[in-house]
């Protein structure tokens, strides 16, 4: 595996930032601030998403006031079962990672339930009866620290960001909304693979004008209520290699330790967490050499840190919703269960 570079060209990156501000902005709209052709953006994006080097979606956002559930899960396999666990892992809505790792576990998953009792079925009715596991350890994460994008990029120029409507991060945003009707939750699920299919193409699939589907589109992402991915896959984003760093931190010291974290670059996904640790923290990394240098520069930024543990991701099955081949590009993805998110 190519570890220190991306493949994506200064083009590739800067369609996809312009993505990353503007998600269904036509074309043409995109043309007259990129300054190549509708028809180039277009191939361009088509080979892209083919190729299973990027992609867009939109993903739904939980709307109650508290939030889902995350967990951190370890799952030792049987010998030779860890490939065939994490594929059947890979098909559940619930799991938003799927990592085959170094370490005294096999695979690590970073699961969203509803709640603790829906964790606990998930658990003991899927996890547990697998005929590949032999045990599960789980984490349920108490707080999320610092959650950035780690491949929000910054190819645009802030003339550029702005033409495209870039929005002022500390902007105010509706709460979304509570109850999501048919055609709503039918919408979800398309752009959960594609945040950039036509309106005219979502009303023929889901049996709506092509008006009210504008509509509701605009209402939904004006609420709040979805979360939009613009990435490359990370085989290709430059920071290819994923790991866990477990930590202890004395509880006196767990806000400012991770504030302190949450400004890394490295660091994007910062989780206290209940089990023999309290902190658990994803990293995204440009080579496996880099993880000594990252473990280093938290110590320097949070004095009061103890590196307890650290797993490399072999191979990542899964990233959010996207499934991943064997050679990193996204495959597919997994619709979600929006019912339950």
């Amino acid at each position: 595996m190519q570890t220190g570079e991306s493949v994506l060209a200064e083009a590739d990156l800067t369609l996809i930032h312009a993505l990353q501000i503007a998600p269904r902005a036509s074309w043409t709209q995109l043309s007259a601030v990129l300054g190549a052709s509708p028809d180039t953006l277009a191939r361009r994006w088509e080979h892209l998403t083919a190729g299973g080097h990027a992609w867009a979606a939109f993903l739904p956002r939980h709307p109650g006031p508290e939030g889902p559930l995350y967990a951190w899960v370890e799952v030792d396999c049987a010998a030779g079962r860890s490939e065939e666990t994490a594929l059947a892992l890979t098909g559940d809505a619930c799991t938003l990672g799927v990592h085959q790792v170094t370490g005294d576990t096999d695979l690590v998953l970073l699961v969203r339930c509803p709640g603790l009792s829906a964790l606990d079925d998930y658990l003991v009715r899927r996890v547990q009866r697998l005929s590949g596991v032999t045990r599960s350890r789980t984490q349920v994460v108490t707080a999320m620290h610092g959650v950035r994008n780690p491949w929000r990029l910054d190819q645009l120029t802030s003339r550029q960001a702005q033409q495209l409507g870039a929005r002022d991060p500390k902007a105010p945003r509706r709460r979304p909304s509570r109850q999501l009707g048919e055609l709503d939750e039918a919408l979800i699920l398309e752009l959960a693979g594609d945040a950039r299919r036509s309106a005219a193409e979502l009303a023929r699939t889901c049996g709506a004008s092509e008006s009210t589907v504008r509509r509701r589109l605009d209402a939904l992402v004006g609420s709040g209520s979805l979360v939009h991915h613009c990435v490359p896959a990370p085989r290709f984003s430059g920071r290819p290699v994923w790991a866990l760093i477990k930590a202890d931190v004395p509880p006196s010291d767990m806000a400012t330790t991770a504030a302190a974290l949450s400004r890394m670059r490295q660091t994007p996904l910062v989780t206290s967490v209940t089990g023999g640790h309290n902190l658990a923290v994803g990293v995204w990394l440009r080579s496996v050499r880099e993880l000594h240098d990252v473990t280093a520069g938290m110590g320097r930024a949070a004095p009061a840190i103890r590196i307890a543990g650290t797993s490399l991701s072999l191979r990542i099955h899964k990233a959010g919703a996207q499934v991943l081949g064997p050679d990193g590009r996204r495959t597919h993805h997994v619709r979600p269960d929006i019912r339950r998110a």
